[in-house]
């Protein structure tokens, strides 16, 4: 569960520390006094996107830090050891992250960074929020089949993981199909294109690595007379008319004359014995050099003439005549595969109509899991209701195929595919006696919808192992005994998990087991949230404010205990 909440500098919160407690936390307070802004507080630490606005004005950065108690074994322990992050023994774990007013985000878990991607992997397996937002989805009949789904993860799973992995490759070919039979025209044009620009290339008869060696060429006759003339110069400064090797061989006979009468011109003579014979094979190199030297006009115009071809195939195909190579290896291909066009999509409506039956058995199997899925939860929501004081209701869950030329073959019949397979599915009620089932999002008032989504909840709070479950306002538009209905029913999901809920009801308020007060305060130069954890007391006066509306009365305080009293009781009776 999540022990402690640590926030600063975030909006209008300078400093907060919540610790929260098994069991129901109750978050109230006035409209506008902050309450969302911890719950998007809590969102960054599930993987939510920062934002500079989230940084109080004139600081430097904003905070959030949540402590995690989470039973051995959890799934959440896997996934952080997979981002090598270490696990404490008391299996706690610390996610923080940093918000810069310049937008920077740093994330550490248990004191390591990781990525905004790791977070938003993690981020489900601790907390669970359910708000509004919720409520608006139970409107939008595409979004039922996800609801349905979760219900029956553990009984669909590996039927809907096999169908998925077939219906990307059904969806593959048959993309690769439309597209090779959109428009012959366009492949007749394609491979007149291609054709032309390999014969360029081709007709060019390029080497690999032959424009620098060009370049160099180019470079090279381009100071051809520079070049012969400084070999000329060289070669006459050390051979010939008592030039460099004829004194260094006259010096070297001399040497070797006298270098029996005293020993120490042995060395000496070594030295120039050496430097004679390097000079005599540097003449010998320079005359032949000279002899090779053979230049005609001609010949740096054909290099030019071949730069300039190079140049131009640049511009059309690559950086240097490597990359043109590719290039033309890359058409070639293109081309051959053209070049068996009919072939190909003769292969690809094969494969086609192969996977359009694998496919069909496959979604067949998922459609019948589903369904019995469908059915149970049907049954456990009309039961949830009828706890939740609409007792006459009736719930149904209808799955449906929608029929399509271009689809699937089941059965007989074509039948529309996508992702999830070949059902539709749209939740269907039927509020009062008497009254034909419709579908949810036409006829449900905003009360039968907080009910609708808070029976769904309850249930998928037992399918999964998430220890930590947000509530924000799921009770808006409800009164009364249906108020009094949420309120146990939260009760009994935090029997089970831990419950943070954000509520302007005194009946949920009156079954907390914790219970935190939001408020702004307001001076001349700042603006604060805080949060106050409340005593028995307290209590009393917020709940009789929430009873109220506004000034707090004897008679308010007075019903405010006999809440928190009969709360109790029910809680104690369960």
């Amino acid at each position: 569960m999540l022990l402690e909440l640590s926030i600063r500098n975030f909006a209008i919160i300078k400093s907060v520390t919540i610790s929260f407690q098994k069991g129901l936390n109750i978050l109230t307070g006035e409209t506008g006094a902050g309450k969302s802004i911890i719950i998007d507080a809590l969102g960054l630490l599930l993987g939510g996107r920062a934002s500079t606005d989230f940084v109080r004005y004139g600081e430097t950065r904003a905070e959030v830090e949540g402590l995690f108690e989470l039973p051995s074994g959890h799934p959440a322990f896997s996934v952080c050891e997979s981002f090598g992050v270490q696990v404490e023994q008391d299996n706690t774990l610390v996610v923080r992250r940093d918000i810069s007013s310049q937008g920077k985000s740093i994330i550490r878990i248990n004191g390591q960074l990781v990525t905004l991607a790791m977070l938003r992997e993690l981020g489900p397996w601790l907390v669970t929020v359910h708000g509004q937002h919720d409520t608006h989805m139970l409107m939008q009949a595409d979004k039922h089949i996800h609801w349905l789904d979760s219900y029956g993860e553990k009984e669909m799973g590996s039927a809907k993981q096999e169908y998925a992995q077939l219906f990307g490759l059904y969806s593959k070919t048959r993309q690769d199909l439309e597209r090779m039979s959109k428009n012959e025209r366009e492949l007749v044009q394609r491979i007149d294109l291609l054709q032309y620009q390999l014969n360029e290339i081709e007709a060019a008869s390029l080497a690999p690595g032959e424009d620098e060696k060009l370049l160099q060429q180019r470079k090279k006759w381009m100071n051809i007379e520079k070049v012969f003339a400084g070999i000329q110069d060289a070669y006459r400064a050390l051979h010939g008319d008592q030039r460099g090797s004829e004194w260094l061989g006259h010096a070297m006979s001399e040497l070797e004359r006298i270098a029996s009468y005293d020993e120490q011109l042995g060395p000496i003579l070594e030295t120039v014995q050496s430097a004679y014979y390097q000079v005599e094979d540097a003449v010998h190199q320079l005359r032949q050099l000279s002899d090779r030297l053979d230049f005609e006009p001609e010949q740096l115009q054909e290099v030019e003439r071949r730069l300039d071809l190079i140049q131009t195939l640049k511009r059309k195909y690559g950086k240097n005549v490597d990359d043109i190579l590719e290039y033309a290896a890359t058409i070639q291909d293109e081309l051959d595969e053209m070049h068996h066009y009919d072939d190909r999509l003769q292969q690809l409506e094969k494969r086609l109509v192969e996977l359009a039956a694998d496919l069909a058995v496959e979604a067949l199997e998922l459609s019948m899991i589903r369904r019995s899925c469908a059915d149970r939860l049907a049954k456990e929501i009309e039961q949830q209701l009828r706890e939740l004081h609409m007792e006459r209701a009736r719930f149904a869950i209808d799955v449906r195929q929608i029929p399509d030329e271009n689809g699937v073959e089941i059965e007989g019949a074509k039948w529309r595919v996508d992702a999830n397979g070949i059902d539709t599915v749209e939740f269907l009620i039927s509020p009062n006696p008497g009254e034909p089932l419709r579908p949810l999002a036409k006829i449900a008032s905003g009360g039968e919808l907080s009910r609708v989504m808070l029976a769904i909840k309850t249930i998928l709070a037992g399918t999964d192992q998430v220890q930590t479950l947000i509530f924000d306002e799921v009770d808006t538009g409800v009164s009364g005994r249906a108020a009094q209905a949420i309120a146990e029913k939260l009760a009994r999901v935090a029997l089970q998990r831990q419950v943070l809920c954000i509520t302007h009801l005194p009946q949920v308020a009156s079954l907390a087991d914790a219970h935190f007060l939001i408020q702004k305060e307001m001076s001349e130069n700042e603006t604060m949230t805080l949060v106050h954890s409340l005593r028995e007391e307290e209590r009393v006066t917020e709940l009789a404010r929430m009873l109220s509306g506004a000034e707090v009365t004897a008679k308010t305080e007075e019903h405010a205990r006999e809440m928190i009293t009969l709360g109790r009781q029910r809680k104690a009776a369960k």
